[in-house]
């Protein structure tokens, strides 16, 4: 399976971005996707997660009300939708998948492969 992420950018506060990710490989439609990022000096930290068929999702205090995760399962394909932003929220943004999909994933070590990251600057 192969994860990739894409549409990160440098961004004024206040702005939006929507990031993709794109899985391929020997996979079934039944997995959770999750987002993650890293700040530089910081652990990677949850964003927010989705389950098999986007019925169920996940949100990280910090994301909640500004961010949405959706995906379209034709495609394989999860987004981030992020608007709001803030320079806080500069990071390397990682994509995720698990492959035990039945409910959306907060912590790490519950996710199968990772993308390669996409960076992504909020200037203040």
């Amino acid at each position: 399976v192969q994860l990739q992420a894409s549409g990160g950018g440098l961004m004024q506060a206040g702005g939006s971005l929507r990031l993709s990710c794109v899985a391929s490989g020997r996979t079934s439609r039944s997995y959770a996707m999750g987002w993650f990022r890293q700040a530089p000096g910081k652990e990677r930290e949850f964003v927010a997660a989705i389950n098999w068929n986007g019925g169920s999702t996940h949100y990280a205090d910090s994301a909640k009300g500004r961010f949405t995760i959706s995906r379209d399962n034709a495609k394989n394909t999860v987004y981030l939708q992020m608007n709001i932003l803030k320079p806080e929220d500069t990071a390397v943004y990682f994509c995720a998948l698990a492959l035990s999909g039945t409910y959306p994933r907060g912590r790490e070590n519950e996710y199968d492969y990772w993308g390669q990251g996409t960076q992504v600057t909020v200037s203040s």
